[in-house]
């Protein structure tokens, strides 16, 4: 049995021998059998550089053929730092040919001002090409830029604004941000690496307590690091649902090679895979030799696949050695460089890890973006089967931290009060913002914060995270949406001028047609000619003269005239039917009372004294250098001089709202300038003297403001919607804003004065009864003409007869009767 095995390993590694001979191409540029020294700089304590070695020394034994090939290999040991210092002893004691390892672009830059350098491969990552790299310098890995492009598609794919980004490379950072900031995404931290295992878990949690983001990317690090990383992630309940963990290739190049404890605390991760083929002989006569060597050179690993860092390694002795060019393809793809870099299509596959495993969920190319432009479903931390809102909403532990002003001067909106050592927070902001939390399909823990400065100065608090959102009067404004997002306005708003009142009459060209609506003229003339008409008709069926010696435009225009004048009972012509009679008693009633109310509004328009505010246009102000106040916390004063163009030395700050009617009426200003629900409650307060006055300059509203990417700006806005056209806000506005002890306002007086214009309903009923009047006599008049009608067709029928029988009789014609 054992015989067998061993016949059965030897066959295999002699095909597996003859596969890779035949595949491998000896390097044109250095003549066969020459001796070529390369040195190695290798980690020889993560998983990256472990393969690296095994990588390495298989392909120097592929070449052995063409090449004499030393391999002198420099073990870093964990200290990257080193590799400078390790190419130096390389170079100076060992006269080597290529050095191919972990070495850094500054590293290379060093070593280029040697007398005489030699070609340097790198095998670390980079973010993009440098501007001038040194001779010699290439890099066995594709730009760090694609990666990143990738990573900030991912993230715009799901709507995610804000995320913490862990690195072991610091120069990542800056290409991240970018990429991320031209898509409106922002770093909301940057942990740089290494953080020395033993405080791990406490950085995590300072990174936790900093931010509501909840969208971790982890890149540039190595298998190690992250598997301290997620084991203390796990425990500190970082997988759970509501998190989302991306990490680059560095890792997850190495999934196939990782142990299972490490898969298992990865569950739920998105993955970056580079792209590279896996089907061809080259590749799986390699991974039979690589696997093997590795399981017995590292008995403990426990798995021993190669990663793609394995094949680039390979690839790197052949470079060393003189491959590379058009038609050069090594196992990990085609060996051009430009710029530096591998000039290779960059294709990456999104992985999700599941388990002890991780099965493909899209492919990504800087030309397609994603295929299909979908993601397969995604199976996240925690088991969650659908999309993490990437954003924390406050827990018992951490709740959110709300400002609200507490220095605001309307104090109906928000007021802070202080009692015995606790804090009471009110008012009709407060009110909205609960009632708009209980409508949210969670659960959601705060606390309100007062904050003692100014509006803008609270909404730059919201933006440097000190504080997760503020509730108030706050207007939406074009320039804060800079430091916020706000939400959906809960009250409108616009910018508004108070002044004083003064006495004085209305003046006005039509005033005499103000006491009736334009429906009661209208109604009123119908009727007077409907009863002008009436009036004819029965005088025209009765026989009267002066009614039907007319010719027909002659009677329109006698109806007409009779419409008018019968209103002052002047008509020329005599009314001599007693129908007619009726009819005019009734429109003299009905005349009387609507002339005698018409007198008395228009009596009431003319000669009563109205409220007239003491400056109409704020033109008028500007010119006269008049000063004008403003809330002191609010961005009116700013608007009024920056918008409105008042002179800066005009403008006068108020502190209070009851400093705003001494100042009013002392004369030191002679407006102020309000946001309409300041000014509403500035009016219901002081009933007497003031009036708004001049244009509404339109603003955005009251809103809530969050930082930017909250999600909880989107769900603010529905809740305010809803509690918006429930009639919630409605009432709390009349109840707590709209409340005055005043018992009549002369403002207030003076326009339901004005509002008193007479309509057709008071006097439908007398209307009514006319109405009743005019068809009975309207019938009369009917029933007299068709009776004269028919009289006279009788006597006219009957002539005729008389006529024809006498004619019959002259002339002895025999006529029937």
């Amino acid at each position: 049995m054992h015989t067998l095995h061993l016949l059965l390993f030897v066959s295999c590694w002699m095909v597996e021998s003859t596969i890779s001979l035949k595949s491998t191409i000896c390097p044109e540029l250095r003549p066969h059998g020459a001796n070529v020294s390369v040195g190695v700089i290798i980690d020889g304590s993560s998983r990256i550089g472990k393969e690296q070695k095994i990588a390495m020394k298989i392909a120097a034994k592929d070449l052995s053929h063409c090449l004499n090939m030393a391999l002198h290999i420099k073990d870093l040991h964990g200290n990257s730092a080193l590799a400078a210092n390790a190419a130096l002893n390389l170079i100076n004691h060992k006269h080597v040919d290529t050095i191919i390892g972990t070495l850094t672009l500054e590293q290379a830059t060093f070593l280029s001002h040697l007398k005489t350098p030699p070609p340097i491969i790198s095998l670390s990552p980079a973010a993009s090409p440098p501007p001038q790299p040194p001779l010699s310098f290439n890099q066995m890995t594709l730009p760090a830029a694609h990666q990143i492009r990738c990573i900030a598609s991912l993230i715009a794919h799901f709507h995610w604004k804000n995320l913490i980004s862990i690195s072991q490379d610091p120069t990542l950072f800056l290409p991240l941000s970018r990429a991320l900031h031209a898509l409106d995404i922002s770093i909301d931290l940057h942990a740089t690496a290494p953080v020395p295992h033993a405080s791990m878990e406490t950085e995590l949690k300072k990174m936790i307590g900093a931010t509501n983001s909840r969208v971790f990317v982890v890149m540039h690090c190595s298998l190690e690091f992250a598997a301290i990383l997620f084991e203390k992630a796990r425990v500190l309940g970082l997988m759970e649902k509501g998190f989302v963990w991306i990490v680059a290739d560095e890792i997850s190049n190495l999934l196939d090679s990782a142990d299972s404890s490490l898969l298992l605390n990865m569950e739920g991760v998105l993955a970056i895979k580079s792209d590279y083929s896996t089907d061809h002989n080259n590749f799986k006569a390699f991974k039979s030799k690589f696997r093997r060597k590795y399981e017995s050179s590292f008995p403990s690993e426990e798995n021993p696949t190669p990663s793609i860092y394995a094949l680039r390694a390979y690839d790197a002795i052949f470079v060393g050695a003189g491959a590379g060019g058009e038609d050069s393809e090594g196992l990990s793809g085609k060996l051009i460089f430009k710029n530096g870099f591998l000039s290779q299509k960059p294709v990456f596959h999104i992985v999700n890890v599941i388990g002890k495993s991780y099965r493909e969920v899209a492919v990504w190319s800087p030309e397609l973006g994603f295929s299909g432009d979908q993601l397969r479903s995604i199976f996240w931390p925690g088991g969650e089967r659908l999309v993490p809102r990437g954003w924390s909403l406050g827990s018992r532990e951490r709740p959110l931290r709300i400002g609200v002003p507490a220095r605001g001067l309307f104090n109906q909106f928000v007021k802070v009060t202080y009692d015995s050592g606790s804090t009471r927070i009110t008012g009709f902001s407060i009110e909205v913002f609960e009632a708009a939390v209980n409508k949210l399909p969670y659960d959601l823990q705060y606390v309100l914060v007062p904050f003692n400065g100014s509006y803008d100065e609270m909404l730059a608090q919201v933006h440097n995270k000190s504080l997760d959102a503020a509730v108030g009067d706050t207007e939406i404004m074009a320039n804060r949406y800079v430091h916020a997002e706000f939400s959906q306005p809960y009250i409108e708003s616009g910018l508004v001028m108070v002044v004083t009142v003064k006495p004085g009459l209305k003046d006005s060209k039509f005033i005499a047609l103000n006491p009736f609506t334009k429906m009661m003229w209208l109604q009123f003339a119908a009727v007077s000619t409907a009863t002008g008409f009436v009036i004819w008709l029965s005088e025209f069926a009765t026989g009267n003269d002066q009614f039907t010696r007319n010719s027909i435009f002659q009677t329109i225009c006698s109806i007409l005239w009779l419409s008018v004048t019968i209103i002052s009972l002047s008509q020329r012509e005599n009314i001599k039917n007693s129908t007619s009679k009726l009819v005019l008693a009734v429109w003299i009633c009905v005349t009387f009372v609507v002339a005698a109310s018409f007198t008395a509004v228009l009596s009431s328009m003319m000669t009563v004294p109205r409220l007239e505010p003491s400056v109409r246009e704020i033109d008028v102000l500007r010119n006269s250098n008049a000063a004008v106040g403003c809330n002191v916390n609010s961005f009116i004063c700013g608007y009024l001089i920056n918008v409105l163009n008042f002179k800066p030395n005009n403008i006068k700050q108020v502190n209070s709202i009851d400093e705003y009617s001494r100042v009013l009426d002392n004369g030191e200003i002679k407006a102020a300038f309000f946001v309409v629900p300041h000014a509403k409650v500035f009016l219901a307060k002081y009933c007497n003297g003031y009036i708004v006055s001049g244009p509404s300059f339109k603003l955005g509203g009251f809103g809530f403001a969050f930082q930017k990417g909250s999600p909880l700006a989107i769900d603010i806005s529905e809740a305010i919607l809803k509690v918006s056209q429930s009639g919630h806000v409605g009432t709390l506005e009349q109840k707590m804003l709209h409340h005055s002890n005043c018992t009549s306002s002369p403002a207030a007086s003076q326009k339901a004065a004005d509002d008193i214009r007479l309509g057709p309903g008071p006097f439908s009923g007398l209307f009514l009864i006319l109405g009743c009047i005019l068809g009975f006599a309207f019938i009369i008049a009917i029933v007299r003409l068709a009776r004269a009608r028919w009289t006279s067709f009788r006597d006219a029928v009957w002539a005729s007869m008389v006529v024809i029988k006498d004619f019959c009789t002259r002339f002895g014609a025999t006529c029937s009767s």
